[in-house]
């Protein structure tokens, strides 16, 4: 799709904003086939919220070629995994998570103290030298994420600070929380073109609850302002533009079909090593291809090895704000 410009030279405008679609606990902001294919890297925004006790129910699934993200902005996750060890995810905290070639993940988080959460998971495209590249995953607590001003840093560098997160370079993510009346100015770096925010609670710049906006492309600074009846939280996401195509899998993005199929490859190679027991129930650790796990459930959805279900679908050009996404609409923990 493309986006509206307008002749502004003294900030950068909104051009297009969307509250998306809901689907249970869940409501999909962005997807490839619609503004994924403007904002690329960034290419899945989820916003999800309910119950703490959904986290259980998430059932082991698979990605390639993509890294995933996660905050919380209310309440607090677990996580158990081998190599981060054990602690809580809450606000300002991470949840990093490298596909690459291929993994399998679903039961590492689980409902921590509070009875209810809210949040966000991002989907990054990858650059075809990480796509199919080795599995990273980080748990960081919001201890270790760098403030800047009203800000942390979940990915990138921004006024002197750097995120701990192993994310590609050229690509910022920020949640900020602005009191009531409360101004605070961003200014992208050099060749952050892409720029958009999504509020999880309060208004900023008049955009509200549950909605995403998009700013102009450009260099100039972004004046956030929050609604005068309460705290703004929010993401704020700015990048240098992904000069990749999108080729789509049920869970995966690629660069290309022959990437795309060397991910769907690897998929399916964990997918054969994976030992299911349908009484094992508890918390289950990225599964890398380096260890053998006992899962209480498999995602159902098709994968690449039945051709009746394979995708190989360039979403390039799409003019469709609200199409149809390749990707199952549950939250990929």
């Amino acid at each position: 799709m493309t986006l509206a410009t307008t002749a502004d030279t003294t900030a950068r405008p909104i051009v297009y904003r969307t509250r998306g679609r809901g689907h249970g606990p869940i409501v999909r902001l962005m997807s490839p086939g619609d503004l994924g294919e403007a904002l690329k890297p960034f290419v899945f925004l989820d916003l999800f919220g309910g119950e703490s006790s959904f986290m259980g129910r998430m059932p082991l699934h698979p990605h390639s070629g993509i890294a995933t993200v996660t905050v919380i902005t209310e309440g607090d996750v677990r996580f158990d995994d081998p190599v981060s060890g054990k602690g809580t995810i809450d606000y300002g905290g991470v949840e990093w998570m490298r596909a690459g070639g291929g993994v399998w993940h679903g039961k590492e988080m689980s409902a921590g103290t509070s009875p209810a959460m809210r949040g966000f998971q991002l989907w990054l495209a990858l650059p075809p030298e990480l796509e199919n590249g080795p599995v990273d995953s980080q748990y960081i607590e919001s201890r270790h994420v760098p403030e800047v001003g009203p800000a942390r840093l979940i990915l990138g560098a921004y006024d002197g600070a750097r995120s701990p997160v192993r994310s590609p370079g050229g690509i910022n993510y920020l949640l900020v929380t602005l009191a009531p009346g409360e101004t605070w100015t961003y200014m992208p770096p050099r060749g952050h073109e892409v720029t958009w925010l999504a509020v999880s609670r309060g208004a900023v710049n008049g955009v509200d609850t549950g909605e995403m906006a998009v700013f102009k492309p450009g260099a100039l600074p972004i004046a956030l302002t929050a609604g005068p009846d309460g705290p703004a939280t929010f993401v704020l996401a700015s990048a240098v533009p992904h000069p990749y195509d999108l080729v789509t899998g049920y869970y995966s993005v690629h660069t290309s079909p022959e990437a795309l199929a060397i991910g769907e490859a690897g998929i399916e190679r964990l997918r054969a090593r994976l030992t299911v027991d349908p009484t094992t129930s508890g918390m289950v650790p990225v599964f890398r291809g380096g260890m053998t796990i006992r899962a209480a459930s498999l995602s159902s959805a098709p994968f690449a090895h039945d051709p009746s279900t394979r995708r190989h679908t360039r979403v390039a050009n799409s003019s469709s704000v609200n199409g149809a996404s390749n990707s199952a609409a549950i939250l990929h923990f």
